[in-house]
């Protein structure tokens, strides 16, 4: 039986993206893959366009939420077999909008919840539509999270895009909370700064990655409120730009800079930044607002689109620049004072994944030559390579994995979704 990650998400080892709206990418009620030396990883793969996430219900029952492209562009939803990963059922197409990858929960209601484009959708667990409605903003949202009462918040991305590399043309964003039921916009707040990241929450305290700034909301129940006394201000560098998805972890919202650029992905993230200044880990205390930042390789032109890793367990967070092809491991103090752990090339994009109980942390690796993403299992403290293996992508995922049940992963990129699991031992 696993242990429920949420009081508002289904019980299961992987719920939401990035585990749930800590986005720790831990997660929930399985262990690690305690891979030891000699043990090797295998993989399954199917062509699925644009997967971005799977979650997870009761045993046997994953979701993948897929779109399509353009700004008319819709989503859906398949139910995989846990193994094969062919499809069992399939939703409708789900109407859409602006194209910008968007997010699936599993509610604890047993509801599944679709936001895609301007629109967000409530799907019955064997994928028939129970409510729709139209967001809005004529804009992505990008995903949501699931507040402690079931609610939902969501935001409209206030960057650039394929196709349109100014953005769109609104300032600001606006915060958006919807009752889960019928999906009625029961409270809306407008903040000060575009975001591009998307939304973090411990509790009833939204986190939003400005444009310059780190922003808190609180939920009432009944409303949003802005906390206008606490706007830590992270991009104080020249040539530094923006900041993506955070991780709160150990009292602190955790996330990289130079996020600037990610429209040019052409199948990887290689050599597409533009930001002059290096790329950085950044901690925002959450009582005091402190910004430490800290470089990951000090070179310029990096890039990255997802979030870092923190390890509470063993005080270690993992940065990446995926446009230089470097991950870094840092310790990290009760003050959040990082000292370098250990370093290594790795074309790393996608969203990692973290197992605190065997100090495994699961990244990426690019082969441009072979055209090849794939998946490797690194010991966090030390950087040691237990285990890799071809994904089947084509592309460099730049998107979100997952944890399943019996010691596997489940991962997604733009042209395929795979199963990695540990190989059954040779009788």
């Amino acid at each position: 039986m696993t242990v429920a990650s949420h009081p508002a998400l289904w019980p299961s080892p992987w719920p939401a993206e990035d585990g749930g709206p800590l986005r720790q990418q831990v997660p929930h009620g399985v262990a690690g893959l305690g891979l030891a030396v000699g043990d090797e990883l295998e993989a399954v793969s199917r062509f699925a366009i644009a997967s971005t996430m799977t979650v997870l219900r009761d045993p046997g029952e994953v979701y993948l939420l897929s779109h399509n492209a353009g700004d008319g562009a819709v989503s859906w939803v398949e139910q995989l077999h846990p193994h094969t990963l062919e499809p069992l059922r399939r939703s409708p197409d789900l109407p859409g909008g602006p194209i910008w990858p968007g997010g699936i929960a599993a509610h604890a209601n047993g509801s599944l919840y679709v936001v895609f484009g301007r629109h967000a959708h409530r799907l019955s667990s064997d994928l028939q539509v129970l409510a729709t409605v139209e967001l809005p903003r004529d804009r992505p949202y990008n995903s949501f999270v699931v507040l402690p009462d079931g609610c939902l918040a969501m935001k409209d991305f206030g960057g650039a895009r394929p196709g349109k590399p100014d953005g769109d043309d609104l300032s600001g964003t606006e915060l958006l909370v919807l009752e889960p039921e019928a999906l009625r916009i029961v409270a809306r707040c407008s903040l000060p700064e575009p975001s591009i990241a998307r939304l973090s929450a411990d509790g009833d305290d939204i986190y939003v990655v400005g444009d310059t700034s780190l922003l808190r909301v609180r939920w009432t129940g009944t409303g949003l409120v802005f906390d206008e006394a606490f706007r830590p201000v992270y991009r104080t560098l020249e040539g530094q730009t923006y900041g993506w998805d955070a991780v709160l972890a150990d009292g602190a919202a955790w996330f990289l800079d130079n996020g600037a650029g990610n429209e040019r992905y052409a199948g990887s993230f290689r050599g597409v930044g533009i930001s002059a200044a290096p790329l950085h880990l950044v901690r925002v205390g959450l009582a005091d607002g402190e910004v430490q930042l800290t470089e990951i390789c000090g070179l310029p032109n990096g890039l990255i689109a997802n979030p870092p890793v923190v390890d509470v367990a063993h005080r270690v967070a993992v940065g990446y620049d995926s446009s230089n092809g470097v991950v870094s491991a840092f310790r990290f103090d009760e003050h959040g004072v990082t000292a370098p752990l250990w370093s290594k090339a790795m074309q790393q994009a996608a969203h990692p994944l973290l197992f605190p109980d065997t100090g495994e942390v699961v990244l990426f690796d690019f082969d441009p030559e072979r055209n090849m993403d794939q998946a490797v299992v690194l010991r966090i403290e030390t950087g040691e390579e237990m285990a890799r293996v071809d994904t089947g992508s084509p592309v460099q995922s730049v998107v979100f994995g997952g944890v399943g049940w019996e010691r596997d992963l489940y991962i997604c990129s733009f042209a395929t979704v795979s199963r990695v699991s540990v190989r059954a031992p040779r009788q």
